[in-house]
């Protein structure tokens, strides 16, 4: 209607906005108001789609979550030995470097996370999205040991151990500490996997 309000864009929209506005300019110039002029909105209307600014980024993390887990998805189910998929899934787990968006908006959520204003909630909503990874990195292990091409470990415990070294990596990455690149943790990730789940195959 000629005159009438402005429609709001879809939240989708909003999302995919914060995030390359993560990517571009980092995370501290994504105020509200920054974002609201982005997307022609007011920082108070964006509060009362998201109620604060927490709910906004734990949900530009869920919406970046999809968009990889579809990636995984499709990398992990393709026609490739079990060690080919493993090695994609940690390229796509790995930051792609120093201040990677989606690493540094993971880190903030999960700091925001320790505040006692953190609702239950929420932290359900981030272990969902740990356990999602999870999940499909215990299926492919445990396909490629009843295959034979893994040794026979115990699928979950491993999965947890490796994950627990990827995080730790990432992070160096992700704040790029010196002598911690993205190549050098792939190649550590990689000969651990040797020695760990080919030996004795």
């Amino acid at each position: 209607m000629a005159g009438g309000r402005r429609q709001a864009p879809p939240r989708e929209d909003v999302l995919a906005t914060a995030m390359e506005m993560i990517a571009e300019r980092g995370l501290e110039k994504l105020t509200m108001a920054a974002l609201g002029r982005e997307v022609g909105m007011s920082s108070g209307h964006l509060l009362y789609y998201f109620g604060s600014k927490d709910e906004l980024l734990l949900r530009t993390l869920e919406w970046s979550e999809g968009r990889l887990g579809a990636e995984r998805g499709r990398l992990l189910t393709r026609a490739a030995r079990a060690r080919e998929r493993l090695d994609a899934y940690v390229d796509l787990y790995v930051p792609d470097g120093h201040r990677d968006p989606h690493w540094t908006l993971w880190l903030e959520v999960w700091n925001r996370s320790q505040s006692a204003a953190a609702d239950a909630d929420a932290r359900d909503r981030q272990a969902a999205i740990e356990g999602a990874w999870h999940r499909d990195l215990v299926a492919l292990l445990a396909e490629g040991i009843s295959r034979g091409e893994f040794r026979r470990v115990d699928p979950d415990r491993f999965a947890a151990r490796l994950r627990a070294l990827l995080d730790g990596f990432s992070i160096h990455v992700a704040i790029g500490l010196r002598g911690t690149d993205r190549a050098q943790v792939l190649a550590h990730v990689r000969d651990f996997l040797t020695d760990s789940l080919l030996a004795d195959v």
